[in-house]
């Protein structure tokens, strides 16, 4: 089987005056992204910027009300389906959690099933069981190498729930279960909070790798990182309030649909 970047070659991102607005005001406005495929792109700003919002935006699951866009070539937001079906989620708080009560090989089972039932072919769904069973353990497998996560590392290897992860195996985790996608473009929230000097500096090296393997990535981040190839700033954007952390990011992502 080929491996997670061998099938697509990761999405461009360009972007001119983008904004969006959610029920509180504006939660960004004005960025501009210039960003070629395979590229590592830090989302930098203020809580409370709108860096979600952005990442959500970008990835055709929050639909902006101002500017253009176009991601792998697809134009937002005219195109937001066709932007969701290349782009995959890492940990988004709110949007794209793990499950605490789940094993880790629980969540690899349950995106793998939903993967096949959303992206399979007909040849596909023909295929055995015992053929569907070994790309599926393939398929597991180059996720897992994709993102660092040794599972013999793990207090119970797969069957550690992910209440016992520390943060950065959950960061693994949350990036294998995106790259089971194949995605051309891979976005990751809140990449840098509470990990310490090395584990910050391990996080940043998977997200190189992964660019460097043809995946573009997008990552919110409190600094960026000298890996970065493209830095995005979001600014605050005054008395209209664009909070979009917590229940604000929630809020506008409701109000402008999801996927």
């Amino acid at each position: 089987m080929d491996s997670p970047h061998s099938e697509a070659t990761g999405a461009a991102i360009r972007a001119e005056g983008f904004g969006l607005k959610g029920p509180r005001g504006w939660a960004f406005r004005g960025i501009a992204v210039d960003a070629a495929p395979g590229s590592l792109v830090a989302v930098t700003g203020p809580s409370g910027s709108g860096r979600t919002c952005l990442l959500l935006a970008l990835t055709g699951r929050m639909k902006p009300a101002e500017g253009w866009a176009r991601v792998g070539g697809h134009q937002l937001p005219r195109k937001m389906a066709a932007v969701r079906r290349i782009s995959a989620l890492g940990q988004v708080p709110g949007v794209s959690e793990l499950d605490p009560a789940l094993t880790v090989a629980e969540h690899l089972r349950e995106r793998v099933m939903l993967q096949r039932r959303y992206d399979g072919s007909v040849r596909a769904l023909l295929r055995s069981p015992a053929r569907r069973r070994a790309e599926a353990r393939a398929l597991i497998e180059e996720a897992l190498a994709a993102a660092g996560l040794d599972l013999d590392s793990l207090p119970k290897r797969d069957r550690t729930s992910v209440r016992d992860l520390e943060r950065l195996e959950a960061l693994r985790l949350s990036v294998a279960l995106a790259m089971i996608q194949r995605p051309r473009l891979l976005a990751v929230d809140d990449t840098d909070m509470k990990l310490s000097d090395a584990e910050r500096a391990a996080a940043w090296a998977l997200l190189r790798s992964l660019a460097d393997g043809g995946t573009t990535v997008l990552a919110v981040c409190g600094d960026a990182p000298a890996e970065a190839d493209t830095t995005v700033t979001t600014t605050q954007t005054g008395a209209e309030g664009g909070a979009t952390s917590g229940e604000g990011a929630a809020d506008a992502f409701a109000t402008t649909g999801s996927a």
